[in-house]
């Protein structure tokens, strides 16, 4: 059985070697938030964070993950939904149909965690997922409202659900 560090707690799984990290994810330890959507890591809702980097997890090997890199689903970005982002996307009304929105979000929380202070340029860059709906000027304006919070006060470091901090 292999081990994988998912939103701070070790768990085991058995899959193929090939097996996507997305389908561990969603079918073996039943963590759904994290959305297929195009399979060739195009689209984004299967974006994670793998040691802090958003991670399209449609086409990263579940078998490439090692027991000491730390995996945060949606599900591990906070207990409650108090992530800053979490909170922004609330606030703005973002999410329309919403399956794309956790991918959106996962992006996001790194992107202000590299950039508190993202510029227009800088959030081009970093968001690339897709949004069949279109809510990308929504997005943008929730980055903008998490990042007005501050950093410090926002807390965007990753916090797991067991109170660690990536």
């Amino acid at each position: 059985m292999a081990k994988i560090n998912v939103n701070g707690q070790v768990r085991e799984f058995t899959a193929e070697p090939d097996t996507p990290l997305l389908w561990v994810l969603r079918e073996q330890l039943e963590l759904t938030g994290t959305k297929y959507g195009c399979g060739v890591a195009q689209c984004g809702a299967c974006t994670v964070h793998v040691d802090g980097v958003p991670t399209r997890s449609c086409q990263r090997p579940a078998n490439s993950v090692s027991p000491r890199e730390k995996v945060v689903t949606i599900e591990g970005l906070s207990k409650n939904g108090s992530h800053p982002v979490q909170k922004a996307w609330v606030k703005m009304d973002v999410p329309q149909c919403g399956y794309c929105q956790s991918g959106m979000i996962m992006a996001a929380a790194a992107l202000l965690k590299n950039r508190p202070n993202p510029t227009d340029a800088d959030i081009d860059a970093a968001m690339t997922n897709i949004c069949r709906c279109g809510t990308y000027g929504r997005v943008r304006a929730a980055i903008k409202a998490a990042a007005a919070t501050g950093s410090k006060q926002a807390k965007l470091d990753i916090q797991h659900t067991d109170g660690s901090v990536a």
